[in-house]
């Protein structure tokens, strides 16, 4: 019988390390048996109508999803149809979004078998023996339908289900002893999973969390588990063997124990293959010495850490039980970011107890001032058996009931403030996670009291021009922000800078071919730029990286730009900064050059 476990993941970049856990661990406890595991993925933004046709296709006697709040919309869609087209298929769920409620759940859902709760390796081996069994017998499920599977008994006996009774009713079994992190394969090699130079790689080398945050799932699992290191070690030189460009590790907080954290950093700075990215999720206030003097020595992009600060207000820390040194953060952040190796990402949280509006825009502001390469302006999401959705009530917390359940107004936060918090959040995303307008964001700073009154002036300015919340190209938005300058009192002089600032962040990522409206006519320097390039290939003195071209093709494969000031800068992009890929730039004039 054939056993389909399905993903519909967010994006095709994504891949999804459950299912393959589950079919992995399967695979190897029962090779040769006789079920057939199937891996099939899709994204949300799949037809639901094609996902169905391709697993009808597939004519799978059980399928099970793996369910998230931000496809379980997509999934409750797809299964009612699915019940229709294949009958006789049993349906199972799995994942955070339905381990939680099951009998609701259940209830909701009439064509759905049964759900596995938590950790789904024991259980899903198993459930599939279970059928595998049943198959061997040919013993009939439900036999006015003629299905092939376990009986209820069978099902009784293995941890973590919520299932439907044959003859009605809802039975729940009790919760087996956490899993043993030693004890699963490595899933990428067990499935022979190649080809994955154009996918994000989930990885896992712990579970659960010692801390106990009211808005998380992971304060819910106790019982923190770490995969042998050893195996760690092996089966990180795999993803290094096939140059996988980024491996992101799932670990809720990977420094959590120092031995650990120390091991696996150590071995991809002894092996780092000058390609692959590893991304953590750190507690930074955790990094002592010995860890930063680690870090500094790694290579610019091979590590990628992603901190959770969430507030800076001492009350709100305290409520949602986050044991949180705001000014060691800010002390490590700083340390970091003058070694230029690593990118950081800061995430803040609106939604949360004791944060109001004014509160948030002094965490927003402390945080921004930590200079993060990404600063990621998040909203608490509500989610079921946290205990943040136990003291919803007390909170005055008002949230969608909609995946993915986001908040929509608090005792501290009312929803108009919420919508301020809306659209800084989208300028932020444009103008400062993209960086794509470092140099000009600098010089904005400088006419506003904060960043978060610049970045809420932006917000008020897209809405005015009626440019929020639609898609604009790169150019465009050089535009737009062009014209925001443009409403600012600053004299001529000041907005010659601005010009020249814009058209430096332009060219500083790519050889832009369409010009902004704005930047300033090159045609009466397009003779001396001519020049330039001709005695460039004919003596490399900025370009030594092109041998064998002419000053044309030097000038097709890098920029050269007049500026306000009577210079020029030359970008060069085969030579990028390793860390935020930016162009090489050479301010030139003529009496030589300054590296910039």
């Amino acid at each position: 019988m054939k056993f389909l476990l399905a993903a519909v993941n967010a994006k095709y970049i994504h891949s999804n390390l459950g299912i393959y856990s589950l079919k992995a661990c399967a695979d190897a406890r029962m090779a040769g048996g006789p079920v057939e595991i199937e891996l099939a993925e899709y994204t949300i933004n799949h037809q639901p109508e094609q996902v169905l046709q391709d697993i009808y296709r597939r004519r799978p006697e059980a399928v099970g999803f793996s369910c998230y709040i931000w496809n379980i919309s997509f999934v409750r869609e797809l299964i009612a149809d699915l019940a229709l087209v294949l009958p006789k298929t049993e349906i199972w769920l799995g994942g955070p979004e339905v381990s939680f409620e099951c009998e609701t759940l259940l209830h909701s859902l009439p064509a759905v078998r049964g759900v596995m709760k938590g950790e789904g390796e024991e259980t899903f081996c198993r459930l599939a023996a279970a059928y595998g069994e049943a198959e061997r017998l040919g013993a009939p499920l439900q036999a006015e339908r003629g299905i092939p599977g376990p009986s209820d008994a069978d099902l009784a006996a293995i941890p973590n289900l919520a299932f439907r009774r044959r003859h009605g009713g809802i039975f729940q079994t009790p919760a087996g002893p956490p899993s043993d992190m030693g004890s699963f394969p490595f899933s990428y090699k067990q499935l022979g999973l190649e080809n994955l130079e154009h996918r994000i790689i989930y990885y896992e080398s712990s579970r659960g969390c010692p801390f106990s945050c009211s808005y998380c799932l992971s304060s819910v699992d106790k019982a923190l588990r770490f995969r042998p290191i050893s195996l760690v070690k092996r089966e990180l030189d795999w993803f290094l063997e096939r140059k996988v460009p980024q491996v992101k590790f799932v670990d809720r907080t990977f420094n959590c124990k120092k031995s650990h954290a120390l091991a696996i950093w150590r071995h991809i700075l002894e092996h780092d293959n000058g390609v692959t990215n590893f991304h953590f999720e750190i507690a930074a206030d955790l990094l002592d010495e010995e860890a930063m003097e680690l870090l500094e020595k790694m290579r610019p992009g091979l590590v990628q850490l992603e901190i959770g600060v969430q507030s800076t207000n001492p009350e709100t820390l305290r409520e949602i039980h986050r044991r949180t040194d705001i000014g060691e953060i800010r002390r490590i952040t700083a340390r970091i970011n003058s070694w230029h190796n690593i990118h950081q990402h800061l995430d803040l949280i609106a939604g949360l107890p004791w944060e109001g509006i004014e509160s948030f825009r002094t965490s927003f502001n402390e945080v921004y001032g930590m200079e993060p390469e990404q600063l990621q302006l998040g909203f608490l999401k509500v989610l079921k058996g946290s205990h943040m959705a136990e003291m919803a009530e007390s909170y005055g917390l008002v949230y969608s009931r909609r995946p993915p359940y986001e908040v929509l107004s608090t005792r501290w936060l009312c929803y108009e403030e919420l919508l301020e918090l809306k659209g800084v959040e989208e300028m932020v995303e444009i103008h400062y996670n993209s960086r794509q307008f470092v140099h000009t964001l600098g010089l904005l700073q400088e006419e506003f009291s904060t960043p978060y009154d610049m970045f809420l002036h932006m917000a008020r300015f897209y809405r005015e021009q009626g440019c929020a919340g639609l898609n604009h190209s790169r150019v465009a938005r050089y535009e737009i922000l062009w014209k925001m300058i443009g409403s600012l009192t600053v004299d001529c002089g000041r907005r010659e800078i601005y010009r020249d600032a814009l058209v430096f962040d332009l060219y500083l990522r790519e050889n832009a071919k369409s010009r902004p409206e704005f930047a300033r006519d090159q045609n009466p320097f397009k003779e001396r730029m001519r020049e330039f390039y001709r005695a460039e290939a004919e003596k490399p003195r900025y370009l030594p990286g092109y041998q064998g071209c002419d000053g044309r093709q030097l000038q097709r494969m890098t920029h050269l730009e007049g500026m306000g000031d009577g210079t020029f800068v030359l970008f060069d992009y085969r030579d990028r900064d390793p860390l935020d890929y930016n162009a090489r730039t050479w301010r030139l004039d003529l009496d030589g050059a300054v590296k910039r």
